[in-house]
């Protein structure tokens, strides 16, 4: 189980690097420098990527579905 805390830590990380870009710390500006941090799709895809792997390794399921444009 020690791969699940892993993984769980992980993911607690991640909501939490979303949390902050939601609120508004995406990116910050000190003097000339611009600062950008970690793009919120990719933390998106993280963020399932991960549930999906505690969900497989805990003997959950979990469904979701990506919609598009077409």
């Amino acid at each position: 189980m020690e791969e699940v805390e892993i993984l769980k830590t992980q993911l607690d990380n991640v909501r939490a690097a979303i949390m902050a870009i939601e609120t508004g710390a995406q990116d910050y500006q000190i003097a000339n420098r611009r600062i950008t941090k970690a793009d919120l799709a990719t933390l998106y895809q993280r963020e399932t990527s991960l549930k999906t792997q505690i969900a497989q390794l805990t003997g959950g399921d979990l469904f979701f579905a990506e919609l598009g444009r077409l």
